[in-house]
């Protein structure tokens, strides 16, 4: 089962998060903001729920937490009406910014567009490789994003969170390719860059055997046992973040 807060933390910062790399990745998106004049922040605001503020300028997209100083704000009054939005059945209404309301309705929708088609693509979508290659890179970091809120927010992830230990796991594909997630007193924090010095490791040998196995067409066992998949360091952090990965299948499949 699933839980509606839970599902809001990762629309907000496993879905909505992965507009950053969206917007350092690919060539469509960049296009897109790069009309830009000067920096527009809009901010979700969901009660009892999580709070976010993304800025966007002709340069990239940042997202911080909390409600900051911005120029939309969007406030949202529960979790499943967030997860509403996020799917696209209900029409975000912001309580501030109304002069500004051309770039929530066509820049921003414009983005977030795209990163649903390159989300959720078709098979001939896929037969692309470049198409293949960032649709799975950025499934790559909403996932790994994911972690992070599953073990916190998740009351099943919780438990599996609490036998972790206080460290960093490398969590990547190849050597290009890389996410910190970071325990210190069974809180995780997701970092978008590779660890300096991992106390644990887990790495996919390439995008093809990452794509297969967030798809649930290659046998992660199998996997392990014949190198594909790289595992180094604190056995009980890879065998609980296993356990996370399962949960946020859940959640996102």
């Amino acid at each position: 089962m699933t839980d509606q807060k839970t599902m809001a933390y990762l629309n907000m910062y496993a879905v909505l998060g992965t507009l950053e790399n969206l917007c350092e990745l690919d060539s469509e998106s960049v296009k897109i903001i790069s009309g830009l004049k000067k920096p527009i922040s809009l901010c979700f605001d969901v009660k009892d729920g999580p709070a976010a503020t993304l800025t966007f300028s002709s340069r990239g997209c940042r997202m911080e937490d909390g409600v900051r100083e911005c120029d939309i704000k969007i406030p949202v009054s529960s979790c499943e009406k967030f997860n509403q939005i996020i799917d696209g059945t209900v029409t975000p209404v912001p309580s501030k910014g109304f002069a500004k309301i051309g770039f929530l309705l066509k820049t921003f929708t414009a983005l977030t567009d795209r990163l649903s088609a390159l989300m959720r693509p078709s098979e001939e979508d896929l037969k692309d490789r470049a198409f293949f290659e960032l649709s799975t890179t950025l499934t790559f970091y909403t996932i790994a994003v994911a972690l992070a809120q599953i073990g916190n927010r998740d009351e099943i992830g919780k438990h599996s969170a609490s036998y972790m230990v206080d460290g960093d796991i490398h969590f990547g594909i190849g050597d290009s390719i890389a996410a910190t997630l970071r325990v210190k007193d069974h809180h995780l924090v997701t970092i978008k860059k590779a660890p300096e010095k991992p106390r644990a490791i887990m790495k996919f040998k390439d995008l093809d055997l990452a794509a297969a196995l967030f798809n649930g067409t290659a046998n992660a066992l199998e996997c392990v046992c014949n190198g594909s998949i790289e595992i180094h360091g604190m056995a009980s952090m890879i065998d609980n973040m296993n356990r996370l990965l399962d949960r946020v299948a859940l959640y996102l499949g």
